[in-house]
């Protein structure tokens, strides 16, 4: 099966990537851009029983090591 997982930075954190990313745009003559917020996006292949045991997987995996859950949220889809 193959899973998605897109994580982004939780609301009120910060996000100094992001406002880079919102100036260079600007620089470039793209104006009305602004609350730039950036993210991870992380898709992998994973050998589960059913669809239930691959996102109960991914999610500790998520939980462990993908993302920092203090500052950070994130979505798992399974196909």
């Amino acid at each position: 099966m193959k899973a998605r997982i897109r994580i982004t930075l939780k609301t009120g954190v910060l996000d100094p990537q992001g406002k880079a990313i919102e100036g260079a745009l600007s620089a470039l003559g793209f104006a009305g851009v602004e609350n730039v917020r950036q993210g991870k996006y992380i898709e992998l292949d994973i050998a589960a029983r059913d669809r239930a045991a691959a996102e109960r997987e991914v999610k500790a995996m998520c939980e462990k090591l993908l993302a920092n859950t203090v500052i950070e949220n994130y979505a798992v889809e399974i196909q």
